[in-house]
């Protein structure tokens, strides 16, 4: 699939009945019926603009719509609530037609205005969206991320179903940026009435709508009967069930309770789930855009000094830590996975070398070593890696306390920068798309290093983020190699000055009840991580 178009079209039209015919609904599919989900935590939020975890990304994307889509299970585009588009000669200006007769939740149509509302919301530094960053290349967004202008200066409604979205720069990402929750369509009366709590009374456009959120315990989903898309979603409702141990949440799964248990297969039971036939014939495997890592916060002395951070990186016996997930991952020398555009073959990383890391630790000046937290998500298997960092990381005279605590917590403390060391682990980074600059901005990128963004480490290098921007304004096809190596020498740069310890790159496996219908790679799929409720359905 292209992921970017070329700049000299003349007036490049995305027909909405081709790219519809690329998926067809399962002729299988029964509709009716409910399913039960569990998880271990309650969820942060349900705002699109705010969201950014494993567990609530695919159910804000169940809730609600962008101008963009991606036809189920896989990483091709498709139209969305915009049911076509024509781009300028330029590659500037995008001009968008919306589908008439959506509604929200609420029961208002939605309009281009809607579009324009959501996309300087989104932006807007008092939203504190972690998303922000994905939208800089939309013209006015510098005026906005400094507060110097209240709406975008490059987003004008040209009618009531039609809005242009002109760029500063051609940017090879942004139909992808269109399709992310961030840029989901929100109502500016249902945001204004709730407030700060817009994230537990969400109202969007999308198959479901919130039906019940009882905090701690349960949130319910029910179908969209307006919903746009004909035929979809199959389920009349889905349950969330919140506060369920991952170990008993399988033991429900095996007694028929539980359809999908949403935080995985617990790693202590990996091996015996699989040596069993009956358990294993559920289990579905995945590939996934993913790197686990630590990240060191630049800020906090002593990880202001490079030493340090390349220390840490030397202190780190990844092998080892691959075994405390089965083996169920590689280990990673770079931010990348290997299986995105943009990975550098041959680059070995940091060697795992103690005595190398010490002699570091001595040119720093703190050859005695220091003491530091290392913040950790409370599910299984992420405290036991932490203790195999924590015993890395004193094996060098680094003495790190770790906090084990809820998701939201430490996304929390990486977005506010009081957390001086991360496992990612239960948030690793997993593509939003498949394309090196996802990788980059929102976690490695200045824009994502603001308060509240999910640059944990604050790194913020200038030049790095130029030579990132001149990526992706290359939006030619015939130049992809050459988009490529910038991205190449982008990566390769961050590794010289260490901000992260790139730990491994993870398969992704989950289970499904035998009750489940639906392909497999909407249990696994790539943008409805982690899985696409809409097209799922239950067979009896």
């Amino acid at each position: 699939m292209k992921h970017w178009l070329t700049s000299t079209a003349l007036a490049l039209c995305l027909a909405t009945p081709a790219l519809a015919q690329e998926y067809q609904p399962d002729p299988n599919a029964k509709a009716g019926g409910s399913i039960t989900v569990t998880y271990k935590d309650d969820v942060a939020t349900l705002d699109p603009a705010i969201g950014y975890d494993w567990q609530n990304w695919s159910m804000i994307k169940s809730l609600f719509d962008g101008l963009m889509d991606y036809v189920p299970g896989t990483t091709e585009l498709r139209p969305g609530l915009a049911e076509s588009y024509t781009l300028s000669e330029d590659g500037l200006t995008y001009s968008f037609t919306l589908r008439p007769g959506v509604t929200f939740h609420n029961g208002r149509e939605m309009t281009a205005e809607d579009v324009k509302y959501s996309l300087d919301r989104v932006t807007n530094p008092a939203t504190q969206s972690p998303g922000a960053g994905f939208f800089g290349s939309i013209a006015g967004y510098d005026a906005m991320a400094t507060g110097g202008a209240t709406e975008l200066a490059g987003v004008k409604v040209t009618g009531p179903l039609t809005v242009d979205i002109t760029l500063s720069r051609p940017d090879a990402t942004f139909l992808h940026v269109m399709a992310l929750n961030f840029a989901s369509i929100v109502p500016k009366e249902a945001v204004e009435e709730a407030g700060a709590d817009f994230g537990k009374l969400p109202v969007g456009t999308g198959a479901y709508k919130l039906g019940e959120w009882t905090i701690g315990q349960r949130l319910v989903f029910e179908k969209n009967a307006d919903y746009w898309r004909d035929g979809v979603p199959y389920l009349d409702s889905v349950v969330f069930e919140v506060g369920q141990e991952p170990i008993v949440a399988l033991l429900r799964l095996q007694q028929g309770e539980v359809d999908v248990p949403g935080d995985g297969i617990p790693p202590a039971k990996f091996q015996e789930v699989m040596a069993d036939p009956e358990q294993s014939a559920r289990v579905i495997e995945g590939g996934q855009l993913h790197t686990g890592y630590i990240t060191l916060n630049v800020t906090q002395p002593p990880f202001d000094k490079l030493e340090v951070r390349k220390a840490v990186n030397m202190a780190i016996n990844k092998e080892r830590i691959t075994q405390i997930i089965n083996g169920r991952a590689k280990p990673a020398t770079q931010p990348l996975p290997p299986s995105m555009p943009g990975y550098t073959e041959g680059y070995e990383g940091y060697a795992y070398d103690v005595e190398g890391a010490k002699a570091l630790l001595a040119e720093a000046g703190v050859a005695e070593g220091f003491e530091t937290e290392l913040f950790v998500m409370n599910t299984d298997p992420n405290p036991r890696i932490a203790q195999a960092i924590q015993q890395d990381l004193a094996a060098i005279g680094i003495k790190a306390s770790i906090q084990s605590l809820a998701q939201a917590n430490v996304i929390e403390a990486g977005g506010a920068g009081t957390a001086p060391m991360i496992w990612s682990g239960g948030m690793a980074w997993i593509a939003d798309f498949p394309d090196p600059s996802n990788f980059y901005g929102p976690i490695l990128g200045c824009s994502g290093a603001e308060e509240g963004g999910w640059n944990w480490s604050k790194f913020c290098d200038a030049a790095l983020d130029a030579k990132a921007v001149e990526a992706d304004s290359i939006a030619d096809p015939a130049r992809v190699a050459d988009r490529m190596k910038l991205w190449s020498d982008v990566y390769m740069g961050v590794m010289e000055q260490a901000p992260w310890v790139p730990v491994f790159n993870e398969q992704r496996y989950t289970m499904k009840s035998a009750r489940m219908g639906g392909a497999d790679a909407l249990y696994v799929d790539p943008v409805s991580i982690p899985v696409n409720y809409d097209y799922v359905y239950v067979t009896e």
